[in-house]
């Protein structure tokens, strides 16, 4: 491993408005911040971040923001959301930040349940979304926009521009020039900083408060295993209140100094990350997925010759992972070029977590040559407290614990699979105006139980098969873990999600959502006419590819883990829907309940499924869909008698 460079003490330092004044006056001129805006990088530096930050921690202070007030976040990844949180923080107050995409009463919810009095939101889709809600937040007394296009059409007394919040704390600043610094050093590392929701996938997200010297205690030992420069470069792609992002946007880059780069839209990614080359990069499994998906994609549509090249270069890439080396031969005639068209070659690290990754994804992306890594945690345990170690990737786990944690297995069976119990010194200090649920997360004496099931392998690797209550058995006792099985079919570019059935059935089955970006584009190809997605889906061409796909994955499993029979659902999945966490987990006892009788219909034998429905779209438009579902089956066992007892998915 590289030697730790010499980074601040986080013990004097101990909040993140500290942190930024101390790079500030020793790194005034250097960047620190990058964002993407009509096709051009705008750079920030540590001087210019830190005055606007202290503008706007005034600016709230005229706003009547005080210490333990709460100030909302939402919108896109942009520089105004970090020095917005920055500036929360110094002025005494929580920040707690919404998934951009969350629908009105989601918002609604976090921002009464929070008491929330002021909320940053960057645009007009946002403030939208905030007005509507009308007498549903009255404690939001004002919203600060960062991007004006489309506001001046309000008139809403709560409204107030950044630019003007901005204004009013240089006012201050210039009439009290130390007023600032005061407030920065009256906070405290063992105040409560953040508010970040949990997943949420059985209910209401709860909120996990985080102070912010844990947070950057918890950076710093992460740091020991994973090392970044003030020269690397990261590029913010997950939502700013999931935890991770909080840890690696906010904490590691105010501790290290890295440049963190904000791209022009989601839709620019690729092209933007390209133009970086970051150093380290943080996605989600799906983020992966669907890169991997897209390559693949693309190999659809090149030339013969091209696809022999790639068929050719991955074999011999995954032989020589398999033996423990790199190919040279494949990363001449593919990997080389690949990895420069993925923006990937100047990583240092590349992570993933918030949920497994498909151990084929992970091989795929590890013979390209991009040193993957998983890392596994929970919001409450301030995100990842588990890493790969540079030299020791195991795609079969999550790794080892970082310096300071203690990890042990609880009620293990005889093969030492139990519940991941754990705890650390920069833990939550509990939910947020919710003692019993924060009574239930502990065991004795600080530890904290995380409803996963583990065990240690034999070099010491943490192996987490999946969430205890969604690991199931069959009727005849064999048990599964149907998320290592949906992470098998997704690494299929025409799958986009699946959902693996079988807890209490004679066998296991499956529900799944096909890439419509991919399928449409493998139809278009083989000239097979489609309109929507639900006729796509439908189509016996499909139908007949996707088998493929699952026996191809059913020859990978042991026998009494394959999966009997398959459907092809009319509809992706989607967070809006409640199927998904905002971090696209699924919610099983959702789809359970929701598709219950399609369910039911299939163990019963059917081989086709009539369904009429309506669905219900962001817009509030609604759509009904009458179609019909063929049941694939692929060999189970005969279904036996249905009791009549709906059981869970």
């Amino acid at each position: 491993m590289a030697p730790v460079p010499a980074y601040p003490d986080v013990t004097v330092h101990d909040t993140l408005p500290k942190l930024l004044r101390l790079h500030a006056k020793a790194h005034a001129d250097e960047t620190w911040l990058r964002e993407k805006d009509l096709g051009i990088w705008i750079s920030y530096t540590w001087g210019e971040v830190a005055t606007r930050v202290r503008d706007m921690t005034l600016g709230l202070g005229t706003l009547g923001v005080a210490r333990g007030d709460v100030v909302g976040l939402i919108g896109d990844n942009r520089p105004e959301w970090l020095m917005g949180e920055i500036a929360a923080h110094a002025v005494g107050g929580l920040s707690l930040g919404i998934y951009r995409d969350a629908l009105a009463d989601e918002v609604a919810y976090l921002v009464t349940y929070a008491d929330v009095a002021v909320i940053f939101a960057e645009d007009e889709e946002q403030v939208d979304k905030l007005l509507s809600l009308e007498e549903k937040i009255p404690t939001v007394r004002h919203i600060v926009y960062s991007d004006p296009r489309g506001i001046r059409k309000y008139d809403d007394p709560r409204l107030i521009s950044l630019k003007e919040l901005e204004a009013r704390g240089a006012e201050v600043a210039a009439r009290d020039p130390g007023a600032y610094d005061r407030l920065v050093d009256a906070g405290e590392g063992e105040d409560v900083a953040i508010l970040c929701t949990t997943s949420g996938t059985t209910s209401h997200p709860k909120l996990a408060m985080l102070t912010g010297g844990a947070l950057l205690r918890h950076c710093r030992a992460y740091l020991e295993m994973d090392p970044r420069l003030a020269t690397d470069e990261y590029v913010s792609v997950l939502q700013m209140p999931w935890i991770m992002e909080q840890i690696y946007a906010f904490g590691q880059a105010l501790i290290s100094r890295m440049k963190v780069n904000f791209v022009e839209e989601q839709e620019t990614l690729m092209a933007d990350m390209r133009e970086i080359g970051p150093s380290f990069v943080l996605f989600a499994p799906r983020v992966w997925e669907q890169i991997a998906a897209d390559v693949r994609s693309r190999m659809m549509d090149s030339s013969a010759l091209k696809r022999a090249m790639f068929d050719l270069g991955m074999k011999l890439g995954l032989k020589a992972l398999d033996e423990g080396r790199r190919s040279p031969l494949a990363d001449f005639i593919l990997f080389r070029a690949l990895r420069d068209r993925l923006g990937f070659s100047h990583l240092k690290s590349a992570c993933t977590g918030g949920a497994a990754l498909g151990p084929d994804t992970f091989r795929f992306f590890l013979a390209l040559g991009v040193p993957m890594r998983q890392l596994y945690g929970q919001t409450e345990l301030l995100g990842a407290y588990t890493l790969h170690t540079e030299k020791d990737v195991d795609f079969d786990t999550v790794g080892v614990p970082f310096e300071g944690v203690e990890i042990r297995i609880d009620d293990p069976d005889p093969n030492g699979l139990g519940e991941v119990v754990t705890r650390h010194g920069n833990m939550f200090t509990g939910y947020f105006r919710n003692d019993e649920e924060t009574k239930k997360s502990f065991a004795e004496e600080g530890w904290m139980r995380t409803g996963d099931a583990g065990y240690f392998n034999k070099k010491g690797h943490l192996v987490v098969i999946d969430r205890i209550r969604d690991m199931a058995k069959t009727s005849h006792n064999d048990r599964f873990s149907p998320q290592y099985i949906e992470n098998k079919l997704k690494f299929s570019p025409y799958v986009a999600e699946a959902v693996v059935l079988g807890d209490g059935r004679d066998s296991l089955a499956a529900l799944i959502c096909i890439r419509f970006s991919i399928v449409s584009k493998w139809a278009e190809k083989n000239r097979i006419a489609f309109t929507t997605y639900t006729d796509l889906s439908a189509k016996p061409e499909v139908i007949a590819l996707l088998r493929k796909e699952v026996e191809a994955v059913n020859r990978t499993l042991a026998e009494k883990q394959r999966i009997g029979r398959f459907l092809l659902l009319y509809k992706e999945l989607d967070a809006d829907d409640g199927e998904l966490t905002r971090t696209r987990k699924v919610r099983r006892g959702v789809i359970n309940e929701r598709y219950g009788t399609i369910i039911d219909a299939m163990y019963e034998g059917q081989k086709v499924i009539d369904v009429d429905t309506t669905i219900t779209f962001q817009d509030g438009t609604r759509q009904r869909i009458k179609t019909k579902i063929d049941v694939i089956d692929l060999g189970a066992p005969p279904p036996v008698k249905d009791d009549g007892k709906r059981r869970a998915a």
